[in-house]
């Protein structure tokens, strides 16, 4: 039997609690995040753009509900019960310069009262608050080629389940449990600065490019005449009436071809190998489908898998066909598509970090409102992170959530001047300074 020595028989310290602490917060980093809110004139612009109607005496405005959602999905909010709850911090409403905080029923209450065309001003408030934080970017040296010459936009839906009745939340794809009732809304994230460029809060029967027209019109109307729009979509985006589209305004799409003989015509096509990638080969194609106005440029590579022996050797081969408008090898275009992937990990980011889809009422518009609220949290601290250093730029938001917005602080008054005391040292000081001052200092 093994002796224990002195030093390993530690006893527990004997702790006292008293609750009569003052000033205290765990969400001391929202401090930068309401200097930066301020600085991007968020309050005002809200109240401008966004035409929710409310009596002259109301003790809340749609613009308190916006605030309310937006920094409660930073701090971490997953219901409206938790955001309310975020908002008795005194030190927050301190912060803020906030007197009172709304509970649960009554921001419900305020978000059904929007409609379809606030939704539309919400959505218009994100294409402003990005103009402005794109311009400070330039302004500080950044090589924004988003902002100047070619934006790639990845574009891709979700599936949001739910366990009630709740209205638009209908059967449709749900890969994951099949027939459960979900939202499935469509985003457009900026490949370069990982944003959200556009968004929409769609019903679950939606299919995955239902109005994809109609959004990228919208996504067009949001960009700078001289910047070159590159749509990137897998399969489901690959249609007549968007590639005429996008043909039209000059923009271009890289979409994965989807048809039922694929096979049949890749076969039949002209193959020559790829230059150091053994087992590969590729070739180039004008494609023009039924009921199509014109041909198109397909590129298509193939991975030999195995041969199957017998009379005659027959390869099989993994097949990989494109439709765009890019000018690069067929190889080159391959690889191109497959950072697309990464759009796939931003929707997940954006629904499990910033729970962007899981604050939810009885009332579509209002989850709509919600979800457009969730979209400007997500940005923001992209935003936050793109202007601050390379290093909070490259960290998801559970990251910055961790690091930067739960540090523990005491609010105090001296010299009749508010202070917020933080720990003397703490796990990324360094870079949390670098935030704060960001957020006092940038040119908005």
């Amino acid at each position: 039997m093994t002796k224990v020595t002195k030093s390993q028989h530690k006893k527990q310290a004997i702790v006292k609690v008293e609750m009569n602490g003052k000033g205290l917060t765990v969400n001391s980093g929202l401090l930068p995040v309401f200097n930066f809110l301020s600085r991007l004139g968020f309050r005002q612009k809200v109240s401008t753009f966004v035409n929710v109607r409310r009596g002259a005496n109301a003790r809340y405005h749609f613009v308190d509900v916006v605030e309310m959602l937006v920094t409660g999905f930073i701090a971490g909010a997953h219901a409206l019960e938790h955001v309310s709850s975020i908002w008795h911090d005194k030190v927050l409403r301190q912060f803020s310069n906030s007197n009172d905080v709304a509970d649960a029923t009554t921001l419900g209450r305020i978000l059904r009262l929007a409609t379809a065309g606030n939704i539309t001003e919400l959505e218009e408030l994100v294409s402003r608050f990005r103009g402005r934080v794109w311009k400070s970017a330039t302004r500080s040296g950044q090589r924004l080629l988003s902002a100047h010459s070619v934006m790639w936009l990845d574009v891709d839906s979700t599936v949001s389940g739910v366990c009630g009745n709740q209205e638009g939340a209908q059967k449709g794809y749900n890969p994951k449990k099949k027939g459960q009732k979900s939202y499935h809304p469509l985003m457009a994230f900026v490949d370069e600065t990982k944003e959200v460029f556009h968004s929409w809060f769609r019903c679950g029967s939606a299919y995955s490019s239902n109005g994809v027209t109609e959004f990228m019109r919208e996504c067009m109307s949001h960009v700078n005449k001289r910047v070159r729009v590159v749509f990137r979509g897998d399969s489901a985006f690959f249609r007549e009436d968007l590639l005429s589209y996008l043909d039209s305004v000059g923009a271009g799409y890289l979409i994965k071809v989807k048809m039922k003989n694929l096979t049949t015509v890749l076969s039949g096509q002209s193959w020559g190998s790829v230059h150091g990638h053994d087992g590969w080969e590729e070739t180039m194609f004008s494609l023009q489908c039924k009921n199509w106005s014109t041909s198109r440029q397909c590129v298509a590579i193939r991975q030999l898998v195995r041969i199957e022996r017998g009379l005659i050797d027959v390869p099989v081969y993994d097949y990989f066909c494109y439709v765009t408008t890019e000018s690069l090898a067929p190889m080159e275009i391959h690889k191109k598509y497959g950072k697309r992937a990464t759009c796939e990990t931003w929707i997940e980011e954006f629904k499990g970090q910033i729970n962007g889809c899981g604050i939810r009422t009885s009332n579509f518009l209002a989850n709509a409102a919600i979800f457009q609220c969730a979209v400007l949290s997500y940005n923001i601290l992209k935003w936050m992170g793109m202007l601050t250093n390379q290093t909070v730029k490259r960290w998801e938001i559970k990251s910055v959530r961790f690091w930067l917005i739960r540090v523990a602080g005491k609010l105090v008054t001296r010299g009749r001047q508010l202070r917020l005391l933080l720990p003397k040292t703490f796990l990324h000081q360094k870079e949390w300074l670098e935030w704060e001052q960001m957020s006092r200092t940038v040119v908005l």
